[in-house]
C-alpha cells in the first residue's frame, strides 16, 4: 500500500473510530456527527481504493459517482448504491441549522458503513477483524 492510499485509509479508520465512539454515547449523543463521520469514512476509503487503482477522481462527496467509478473493477459494489446513496446526503445536511439527524438515522447511517467498510478493506489489503 503506497503512503497516499495509507493516509486515505487512516483518515478513513479516524472517521470510522469517531462515528462509533459518538454512536454508543449514553449522555447527549451527536447524531449528526455519527452521520457526518460514517459518510466520511467511506467517501476517504473509496477514494483509497481509486488512489490504490491509479482511477482518477474528482473533488466530490457523492458516494455513488465513487462507486460508479470502483464500479469497472470492482461491480458488485454497485448493488450497494442505494446505501451510498443514504450516505451520501449526510455530508452536508446535518452540518448547518434547520435539520438534525435522529437517532434512527444515526443507527441505520453506522449500519451501511460497517456493511460497506468491510466490503472495501480487504480489496486494500486489510483484515475485518478490526
Amino acid at each position: 500500500m503506497n503512503g497516499s492510499v495509507k493516509e486515505w485509509v487512516e483518515k478513513a479508520e479516524g472517521d470510522f473510530v469517531t462515528a462509533m465512539r459518538e454512536s454508543r454515547a449514553r449522555k447527549a449523543p451527536n447524531h449528526d456527527a455519527v452521520c457526518f463521520h460514517a459518510q466520511q469514512c467511506i467517501e476517504k476509503y473509496l477514494k483509497g481504493v481509486l488512489e490504490s487503482e491509479a482511477v482518477a477522481f474528482t473533488k466530490t462527496h457523492d458516494l455513488v459517482v465513487l462507486l460508479q467509478l470502483c464500479g469497472d473493477k470492482h461491480p458488485l459494489w454497485l448493488t450497494r448504491e442505494e446505501d451510498a446513496k443514504l450516505l451520501s446526503q449526510f455530508a452536508v445536511q446535518f452540518r448547518y441549522p434547520g435539520e438534525s439527524a435522529t437517532r434512527d438515522e444515526a443507527k441505520a447511517a453506522v449500519a451501511v458503513m460497517k456493511r460497506m467498510r468491510s466490503e472495501i478493506r480487504p480489496v486494500l489489503g486489510l483484515r475485518n477483524d478490526c
